[in-house]
Protein backbone atom coordinates (compact mmCIF):
# COMPACT_ATOMS: atom_id res chain seq x y z
CA UNK A 1 0.00 0.00 0.00
CA UNK A 2 2.89 2.36 0.74
CA UNK A 3 4.17 1.77 -2.79
CA UNK A 4 0.78 2.77 -4.24
CA UNK A 5 0.78 6.01 -2.22
CA UNK A 6 4.31 6.81 -3.41
CA UNK A 7 3.33 6.14 -7.02
CA UNK A 8 0.40 8.53 -6.64
CA UNK A 9 2.67 11.11 -5.03
CA UNK A 10 5.00 10.91 -8.03
CA UNK A 11 2.07 11.47 -10.41
CA UNK A 12 0.93 14.50 -8.41
CA UNK A 13 4.39 16.04 -8.57
CA UNK A 14 4.55 15.50 -12.34
CA UNK A 15 1.12 17.11 -12.73
CA UNK A 16 2.16 20.13 -10.68
CA UNK A 17 5.47 20.59 -12.50
CA UNK A 18 4.45 19.94 -16.10
CA UNK A 19 0.75 20.80 -16.34
CA UNK A 20 -2.42 19.01 -17.35
CA UNK A 21 -0.78 16.47 -19.67
CA UNK A 22 1.48 15.09 -16.93
CA UNK A 23 -1.24 12.77 -15.67
CA UNK A 24 -0.63 10.47 -18.61
CA UNK A 25 2.22 8.89 -16.62
CA UNK A 26 -0.25 7.62 -13.98
CA UNK A 27 -1.22 4.49 -15.92
CA UNK A 28 2.32 3.31 -16.82
CA UNK A 29 3.43 3.86 -13.21
CA UNK A 30 0.58 1.63 -12.03
CA UNK A 31 1.39 -0.97 -14.70
CA UNK A 32 5.08 -1.19 -13.80
CA UNK A 33 4.90 -0.28 -10.11
CA UNK A 34 1.73 -2.09 -9.01
CA UNK A 35 1.65 -4.91 -11.59
CA UNK A 36 -1.77 -3.97 -12.97
CA UNK A 37 -3.01 -4.50 -16.51
CA UNK A 38 -3.79 -1.48 -18.69
CA UNK A 39 -7.54 -1.96 -18.23
CA UNK A 40 -7.15 -2.18 -14.44
CA UNK A 41 -4.81 0.81 -14.20
CA UNK A 42 -6.87 3.11 -16.45
CA UNK A 43 -9.78 3.89 -14.07
CA UNK A 44 -7.40 4.32 -11.11
CA UNK A 45 -5.24 6.77 -13.01
CA UNK A 46 -8.39 8.56 -14.15
CA UNK A 47 -9.55 9.06 -10.55
CA UNK A 48 -6.22 10.57 -9.52
CA UNK A 49 -6.18 12.89 -12.54
CA UNK A 50 -9.82 13.88 -11.92
CA UNK A 51 -9.14 14.93 -8.32
CA UNK A 52 -5.95 16.81 -9.18
CA UNK A 53 -7.62 18.56 -12.14
CA UNK A 54 -10.61 19.49 -9.97
CA UNK A 55 -8.28 21.22 -7.53
CA UNK A 56 -6.70 23.20 -10.37
CA UNK A 57 -10.10 24.01 -11.90
CA UNK A 58 -11.45 25.39 -8.61
CA UNK A 59 -8.41 27.63 -8.31
CA UNK A 60 -8.99 28.79 -11.90
CA UNK A 61 -12.64 29.57 -11.20
CA UNK A 62 -11.68 31.63 -8.18
CA UNK A 63 -9.18 33.63 -10.24
CA UNK A 64 -11.64 34.06 -13.14
CA UNK A 65 -9.44 32.37 -15.76
CA UNK A 66 -11.81 29.46 -16.56
CA UNK A 67 -14.05 30.00 -19.58
CA UNK A 68 -16.80 27.93 -18.01
CA UNK A 69 -19.23 27.91 -20.96
CA UNK A 70 -16.54 26.54 -23.27
CA UNK A 71 -15.51 24.02 -20.60
CA UNK A 72 -19.09 22.80 -20.18
CA UNK A 73 -19.60 22.43 -23.95
CA UNK A 74 -16.34 20.51 -24.44
CA UNK A 75 -16.97 18.36 -21.37
CA UNK A 76 -20.51 17.52 -22.53
CA UNK A 77 -19.06 16.20 -25.79
CA UNK A 78 -16.36 14.33 -23.88
CA UNK A 79 -18.84 12.68 -21.53
CA UNK A 80 -20.57 11.17 -24.56
CA UNK A 81 -17.41 9.39 -25.73
CA UNK A 82 -15.81 8.55 -22.40
CA UNK A 83 -18.04 5.52 -21.61
CA UNK A 84 -17.48 4.25 -25.15
CA UNK A 85 -13.72 4.38 -24.65
CA UNK A 86 -14.07 2.63 -21.30
CA UNK A 87 -16.22 -0.09 -22.87
CA UNK A 88 -13.61 -0.64 -25.58
CA UNK A 89 -10.73 -0.73 -23.07
CA UNK A 90 -12.41 -3.51 -21.06
CA UNK A 91 -12.76 -5.64 -24.22
CA UNK A 92 -9.44 -4.90 -25.90
CA UNK A 93 -6.52 -7.33 -25.30
CA UNK A 94 -3.84 -5.97 -22.99
CA UNK A 95 -0.97 -5.99 -25.50
CA UNK A 96 -2.68 -3.95 -28.26
CA UNK A 97 -3.99 -1.53 -25.64
CA UNK A 98 -0.49 -1.15 -24.23
CA UNK A 99 0.88 -0.47 -27.72
CA UNK A 100 -1.76 2.19 -28.38
CA UNK A 101 -0.93 3.87 -25.08
CA UNK A 102 2.79 3.80 -25.91
CA UNK A 103 2.18 5.54 -29.26
CA UNK A 104 0.06 8.24 -27.59
CA UNK A 105 2.70 8.72 -24.89
CA UNK A 106 5.41 9.09 -27.53
CA UNK A 107 3.29 11.80 -29.18
CA UNK A 108 2.96 13.58 -25.82
CA UNK A 109 6.75 13.37 -25.36
CA UNK A 110 7.35 14.89 -28.81
CA UNK A 111 4.95 17.77 -28.11
CA UNK A 112 6.51 18.44 -24.71
CA UNK A 113 9.98 18.60 -26.29
CA UNK A 114 8.72 20.92 -29.03
CA UNK A 115 7.05 23.16 -26.45
CA UNK A 116 10.26 23.35 -24.39
CA UNK A 117 12.06 24.93 -27.33
CA UNK A 118 9.78 27.99 -27.19
CA UNK A 119 11.37 30.44 -24.80
CA UNK A 120 8.10 31.70 -23.33
CA UNK A 121 6.08 28.50 -23.78
CA UNK A 122 3.67 30.14 -26.24
CA UNK A 123 2.51 28.46 -29.47
CA UNK A 124 3.91 29.66 -32.81
CA UNK A 125 2.25 32.60 -34.63
CA UNK A 126 -1.06 31.85 -36.37
CA UNK A 127 -1.52 31.98 -40.12
CA UNK A 128 -5.27 32.69 -39.71
CA UNK A 129 -7.59 33.83 -36.90
CA UNK A 130 -8.97 31.00 -34.70
CA UNK A 131 -12.69 30.14 -34.90
CA UNK A 132 -13.20 31.10 -31.22
CA UNK A 133 -12.37 34.76 -30.58
CA UNK A 134 -12.37 36.47 -27.19
CA UNK A 135 -14.44 39.65 -26.88
CA UNK A 136 -12.12 41.84 -24.82
CA UNK A 137 -14.93 44.23 -23.87
CA UNK A 138 -17.09 41.50 -22.37
CA UNK A 139 -14.27 39.14 -21.41
CA UNK A 140 -16.16 36.25 -23.04
CA UNK A 141 -15.85 34.15 -26.18
CA UNK A 142 -17.92 35.08 -29.22
CA UNK A 143 -19.93 31.96 -30.00
CA UNK A 144 -20.23 30.94 -33.65
CA UNK A 145 -21.05 27.64 -35.38
CA UNK A 146 -17.38 26.99 -36.37
CA UNK A 147 -16.29 27.72 -32.79
CA UNK A 148 -18.86 25.34 -31.25
CA UNK A 149 -18.05 22.66 -33.83
CA UNK A 150 -14.28 22.84 -33.22
CA UNK A 151 -14.70 22.63 -29.45
CA UNK A 152 -17.17 19.73 -29.71
CA UNK A 153 -14.79 17.67 -31.84
CA UNK A 154 -12.01 18.37 -29.36
CA UNK A 155 -14.23 17.18 -26.53
CA UNK A 156 -15.16 13.98 -28.35
CA UNK A 157 -11.48 13.15 -28.91
CA UNK A 158 -10.52 13.93 -25.32
CA UNK A 159 -13.44 11.92 -23.93
CA UNK A 160 -12.76 8.86 -26.07
CA UNK A 161 -9.07 8.77 -25.14
CA UNK A 162 -9.95 9.44 -21.49
CA UNK A 163 -12.09 6.33 -21.28
CA UNK A 164 -9.86 4.15 -23.45
CA UNK A 165 -6.50 4.93 -21.86
CA UNK A 166 -7.41 6.25 -18.41
CA UNK A 167 -5.93 9.69 -19.08
CA UNK A 168 -7.44 13.09 -18.46
CA UNK A 169 -7.02 14.30 -22.04
CA UNK A 170 -4.92 17.36 -21.20
CA UNK A 171 -2.56 16.54 -24.06
CA UNK A 172 -5.58 16.92 -26.38
CA UNK A 173 -7.32 19.86 -24.72
CA UNK A 174 -4.37 22.21 -24.24
CA UNK A 175 -3.22 22.21 -27.91
CA UNK A 176 -6.87 22.23 -29.06
CA UNK A 177 -7.68 25.34 -27.04
CA UNK A 178 -4.44 26.96 -28.21
CA UNK A 179 -5.35 26.22 -31.81
CA UNK A 180 -9.08 27.00 -31.82
CA UNK A 181 -9.17 29.99 -29.43
CA UNK A 182 -7.17 33.13 -28.73
CA UNK A 183 -7.24 32.64 -24.96
CA UNK A 184 -4.16 33.42 -22.91
CA UNK A 185 -1.96 30.67 -21.51
CA UNK A 186 -3.41 30.81 -17.99
CA UNK A 187 -6.98 30.69 -19.30
CA UNK A 188 -6.14 27.78 -21.61
CA UNK A 189 -4.65 25.78 -18.74
CA UNK A 190 -7.49 26.56 -16.31
CA UNK A 191 -10.22 25.80 -18.87
CA UNK A 192 -8.44 22.59 -19.86
CA UNK A 193 -8.30 21.50 -16.21
CA UNK A 194 -12.05 22.14 -15.85
CA UNK A 195 -12.75 19.96 -18.90
CA UNK A 196 -10.42 17.23 -17.65
CA UNK A 197 -12.08 17.22 -14.23
CA UNK A 198 -15.60 16.89 -15.65
CA UNK A 199 -14.75 14.27 -18.28
CA UNK A 200 -12.56 12.25 -15.92
CA UNK A 201 -15.24 12.20 -13.22
CA UNK A 202 -17.75 10.82 -15.71
CA UNK A 203 -15.28 8.08 -16.65
CA UNK A 204 -14.66 7.26 -12.99
CA UNK A 205 -18.41 7.07 -12.34
CA UNK A 206 -18.93 4.77 -15.32
CA UNK A 207 -16.03 2.56 -14.26
CA UNK A 208 -17.25 2.35 -10.67
CA UNK A 209 -20.79 1.52 -11.80
CA UNK A 210 -19.50 -1.33 -13.96
CA UNK A 211 -17.35 -2.70 -11.11
CA UNK A 212 -13.99 -2.10 -12.82
CA UNK A 213 -12.56 0.34 -10.27
CA UNK A 214 -10.38 -1.20 -7.55
CA UNK A 215 -11.05 1.16 -4.66
CA UNK A 216 -8.43 -0.45 -2.39
CA UNK A 217 -5.73 0.77 -4.79
CA UNK A 218 -7.51 3.81 -6.22
CA UNK A 219 -8.05 5.72 -2.96
CA UNK A 220 -4.45 5.64 -1.63
CA UNK A 221 -3.13 6.34 -5.12
CA UNK A 222 -5.44 9.36 -5.49
CA UNK A 223 -4.58 10.69 -2.03
CA UNK A 224 -0.89 10.37 -2.86
CA UNK A 225 -1.48 12.29 -6.11
CA UNK A 226 -3.21 15.13 -4.25
CA UNK A 227 -0.33 15.33 -1.77
CA UNK A 228 2.18 15.36 -4.63
CA UNK A 229 0.17 18.07 -6.41
CA UNK A 230 0.33 20.28 -3.34
CA UNK A 231 4.03 19.65 -2.79
CA UNK A 232 4.92 20.10 -6.44
CA UNK A 233 3.22 23.50 -6.64
CA UNK A 234 5.52 24.77 -3.88
CA UNK A 235 8.63 24.19 -5.98
CA UNK A 236 7.26 24.54 -9.53
CA UNK A 237 7.79 28.31 -9.68
CA UNK A 238 11.46 27.94 -8.74
CA UNK A 239 12.31 25.62 -11.63
CA UNK A 240 12.89 26.34 -15.31
CA UNK A 241 9.79 25.60 -17.38
CA UNK A 242 11.82 24.60 -20.45
CA UNK A 243 13.99 22.17 -18.46
CA UNK A 244 10.92 20.67 -16.81
CA UNK A 245 9.27 20.07 -20.18
CA UNK A 246 12.44 18.52 -21.57
CA UNK A 247 12.76 16.24 -18.55
CA UNK A 248 9.10 15.25 -18.87
CA UNK A 249 9.59 14.56 -22.58
CA UNK A 250 12.59 12.31 -21.98
CA UNK A 251 10.88 10.37 -19.16
CA UNK A 252 7.72 9.97 -21.27
CA UNK A 253 9.73 8.71 -24.24
CA UNK A 254 11.55 6.14 -22.09
CA UNK A 255 8.28 4.95 -20.54
CA UNK A 256 6.72 4.70 -23.99
CA UNK A 257 9.62 2.53 -25.20
CA UNK A 258 9.27 0.32 -22.11
CA UNK A 259 5.55 -0.08 -22.82
CA UNK A 260 6.28 -1.03 -26.45
CA UNK A 261 8.79 -3.65 -25.28
CA UNK A 262 6.16 -5.00 -22.89
CA UNK A 263 3.54 -5.06 -25.63
CA UNK A 264 5.66 -7.02 -28.12
CA UNK A 265 7.57 -9.11 -25.58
Amino acid sequence: MTMVVLLGFAVGIVLALTGAGGGILAVPLLVFGAGLSMAEAGPIGLLAVALAASLGAVMGLRSGTVRYKAALLVAAAGVVCSPLGLWLAQRMPNRPLTAVFAVVLMYVAARAWQRSRCADGTPPPRSAPPPCRLDLARGKLNWTAPCARALCWSGLAAGGLSGLLGVGGGFVMVPALQRFTDLGTQSVMATSLAVIALVSMSGVAASAASGHLQWAIALPFALGALAGMGGGRLVAARLSGARLQQGFALVSALVALALLVRAVG
